[in-house]
């Protein structure tokens, strides 16, 4: 267990993670704050449901907990640094449902609702899931008290 948290802790990125990070970890959990407190101008856990019901995605109230929740405390934990590798990859198969489902049918443009912004995101948790942390994080703190 000790080696699999130094394996999903390690990182030898500098600070450049933390640059994308930091915006990253704000935009996903603004993003989960709207699906499960309705925060932000966001419709809350219940109407986010009843909308993902309505696209097909169920149960809708379920789906909504799960993509808020990912969203939300996955976000809080990439700007803290925290578990940054499982947190991203999470993030990123968040990112390809919501494309898939959503945005994909629409095009790349915002504009027309399309996959342009969830493709970034989709980009920047990967590059997570890669890099990992980097220098100013939790996961360094973790990794320096578990060696």
């Amino acid at each position: 267990m000790k080696a699999l948290l130094k394996q999903l802790t390690h990182s030898t990125a500098g600070f450049s993670s933390l640059a994308l990070r930091l915006p990253v970890g704000i935009i996903f959990m603004a993003h989960g704050a709207q699906k499960l407190f309705g925060w932000f101008g966001g419709y809350g856990l219940e109407d986010t449901g009843q909308w993902m019901a309505s696209i097909g995605i169920e149960p809708g109230i379920l789906m909504a907990f799960l993509a808020g929740s990912a969203e939300f405390f996955g976000g809080l934990f990439i700007l803290l640094g925290l578990l940054t590798r499982p947190s991203a990859v999470v993030l990123a198969f968040t990112m390809i449902v919501a494309i898939v489902s959503v945005h994909l049918s629409n095009g790349l443009f915002m504009s027309n609702n399309g996959y342009e912004f969830g493709l970034a995101l989709l980009a920047a948790s990967v590059s997570l899931a890669f890099s990992g942390s980097g220098r100013v994080a939790l996961d360094k703190v973790l990794m320096t008290k578990l060696s």
